[in-house]
């Protein structure tokens, strides 16, 4: 089954992704392998993507275990 492309609109700009923070500890961000989330190792909280914007409220993000927060901090 092939992947549809994404659609341009919703895709964000990597040069937006350097400037953005977590909201919490104000650390840097890592875009996740799907690229629908950005993590904050240092909160261990992802912050969902939803059509290219990325959602970086508390209340939007969800807690990630010890084992994903290895696999984003290499």
């Amino acid at each position: 089954m092939t992947e549809a492309p994404a659609d341009p609109r919703h895709v964000v700009d990597p040069q937006t992704l350097e400037m953005l923070v977590c909201p919490l500890t104000k650390t840097r961000l890592t875009l996740s392998a799907d690229r629908t989330e950005l993590v904050s190792v240092a909160a261990r909280l992802a912050f969902p993507i939803v059509k290219g914007v990325p959602l970086l409220s508390l209340d939007e993000a969800r807690n990630v275990d010890l084992e994903e927060i290895q696999r984003h901090s290499r």
